[in-house]
């Protein structure tokens, strides 16, 4: 398991101006840790740029908790948002939540398609995967929060969908849309047949063996 470690610095100015004279001049990303026992004010804070882009190229970050140093003091978060540049590569703010083990949240965690090759409608019948979904929205506490759900493929045939309810998930951990009933029970992926011959390409398979 990956663990994560961001130092910070405490942000005293506000506005949009100060938050890009930070971005512009310091390489800094301005950001918030809010949330926590209810008199925990939010905190208004920095990161250095390169060190959060760094951390943000691993897919655990999205799901994982995460400490975030400040001074000599540490917070365990978990990144509830982040602003991007709709054009460029550049973070405009980011927003932490503070957890403890005991902390019940939703969150979007990536979907890991493992056993393909050997899936039985791909390698016995000839057809073909496709992914309608990489990732899904779960419920659970910190102390249950993995950092990516299995989805084993190898057992399904040629014509199959394979929906949420397929998929066996950890322990304590629930689908957010199974939740609301089984009408949300959404495709993530499916095994299409081969595709049949055309009678053209028998025909022209029979002239070829003729000559």
């Amino acid at each position: 398991m990956v663990d994560f470690v961001l130092n910070a610095e405490l942000r005293d100015d506000q506005g949009k101006g100060a938050s890009r004279r930070l971005r512009r001049l310091d390489n800094k990303v301005p950001a918030i840790i809010y949330g926590g026992a209810k008199n925990r004010k939010p905190q208004s804070i920095t990161l250095a740029a390169n060190e959060l882009n760094k951390a943000l190229e691993s897919e655990a970050f999205f799901s994982h908790v995460l400490t975030v140093k400040v001074g000599e003091k540490e917070e365990q978060v978990v990144l509830k948002d982040l602003q991007r540049h709709p054009a460029k590569p550049v973070i405009y703010h980011a927003d932490f939540l503070r957890v403890t083990k005991s902390t019940v949240l939703t969150k979007v965690v990536p979907l890991h398609f493992v056993n393909e090759d050997t899936c039985v409608g791909v390698k016995q019948q000839g057809g073909k995967i496709s992914h309608n979904a990489a990732n899904i929205e779960i419920k659970c506490t910190i102390a249950s929060l993995p950092e990516f759900i299995e989805v084993d493929m190898a057992a399904f045939e040629a014509g199959s969908t394979v929906h949420i309810s397929d998929v066996t998930l950890p322990k304590g951990v629930t689908s957010v849309q199974l939740a609301l009933g089984s009408d949300h029970d959404a495709a993530i992926a499916s095994v299409a047949k081969k595709a049949a011959a055309s009678d053209e390409d028998e025909e022209g398979g029979e002239a070829a063996a003729a000559e």
